[in-house]
């Protein structure tokens, strides 16, 4: 593990040691959420016009993955694992760059990268029956992950942790939502099925 940490400690300060002037105001306005609130308008209006009316458990299903996701690395893994952002680090003071601020004491791992991977991974999974190509997604969950390596507020381990527990809680949720839909969507059957037996 120590070995580990001191491979993702210097992948962290190479990567960070990228950052160009010109570029840091791009990069933190591509690091916050309403940034992207075009592209979430447009989820919105993709969902509903695949989906219909089926879109509220859709919906519903993303909202659970972002809970599920910010819970465990917020709410879970940083108090617990107790890992300080690099940019709270002060082995790194004269080392790294940090820009637009430091955020909470701990990184590990990354709510940025929990979220916008399992919202990839969940849409993903909702439409691969109904629209090809939407692995795009993923593009744009790691372009926001990488903001953080370079604003200097994660390591690149809190984010590949970070994008996994996201993948898996999008999983979780998905077989939860087909689970609920499927029951839900059963009992009518049943209904009519027993309506028609007794008449």
């Amino acid at each position: 593990m120590e070995k580990l940490k001191k491979w993702d400690e210097a992948l962290f300060l190479y990567l960070n040691g990228l950052h160009q002037d010109w570029l840091d105001p791009a990069m933190d306005m591509l690091s916050d959420k309403w940034t992207w609130m075009p592209l979430y308008v447009f989820l919105l209006l993709l969902i509903f016009k695949h989906f219909k009316t089926g879109g509220i458990w859709i919906l519903a299903g993303v909202g659970f993955t972002i809970l599920l996701a910010d819970q465990s690395t917020s709410g879970i893994m940083k108090p617990f694992f107790e890992r300080l952002r690099p940019c709270h680090d002060s082995r790194w003071e004269e080392l790294m760059f940090n820009y637009g601020g430091c955020g909470g004491m701990y990184g590990f791992a990354s709510s940025h990268a929990a979220n916008t991977f399992g919202v990839a991974t969940f849409l993903t999974l909702a439409f691969r029956q109904k629209l090809k190509g939407f692995g795009w997604l993923f593009l744009w969950a790691a372009l926001v992950s990488y903001t953080r390596v370079y604003l200097g507020v994660h390591y690149p381990l809190d984010i590949i942790v970070g994008a996994a527990a996201g993948a898996v809680c999008a999983w979780l949720a998905w077989f939860l939502l087909r689970r609920g839909f499927l029951v839900f969507a059963e009992r009518p059957r049943r209904r009519r099925k027993e309506q028609g037996s007794n008449g």
